[in-house]
């Protein structure tokens, strides 16, 4: 069953960094290219989907992490995956402090409702999660190094 567990959430873990690795250095690369107001739109997009999906993803990483921790106290790899899990905890209030408030407003933002400082709110969301999956990759690393 411990090995189920690991799997899982290695796997889970995994996805999440792909995804948001993704946003980082290809989606907002593409929408930044966009011609006139398409970009901010996609943003905005975005913003309400990944917003609504990722909170999960992330508390659920940790839990499962967290689990693993439990679980799995006695055997190799342990301190990796409790190190692991205060990565995803610190990803989770990273994302609760800096991210989701700007995530927030970017969500209601249309050509005519948006702050003249749109532009800016944006790119510190970039440099927020540019941080916060560098976060995830560690812990995703940690996480595949318990394994072995």
């Amino acid at each position: 069953m411990l090995n189920a567990l690991e799997v899982v959430t290695t796997v889970v873990v995994g996805l999440m960094v792909g995804v948001e690795f993704s946003v980082a250095f290809i989606m907002n690369r593409i929408l930044d290219a966009l011609p006139e107001d398409s970009g901010q739109l996609g943003h905005a997009h975005g913003g309400r989907m990944l917003g609504a999906l990722m909170p999960f993803w992330y508390i659920g990483s940790l839990v499962l992490s967290a689990i693993w921790a439990v679980a799995g106290w006695h055997h190799h790899g342990a301190g990796l995956v409790v190190t692991a899990a205060g990565l995803l905890i610190l990803s989770v209030v990273m994302s609760i402090l800096l991210l989701v408030p700007i995530n927030n407003r970017n969500k209601t933002w249309t050509p005519e409702n948006r702050p003249s400082d749109w532009k800016e709110q944006l790119h510190r969301w970039d440099r927020y999660h540019y941080i916060r999956v560098a976060v995830i990759v560690a812990a995703f690393t940690l996480l595949v190094a318990a394994l072995v």
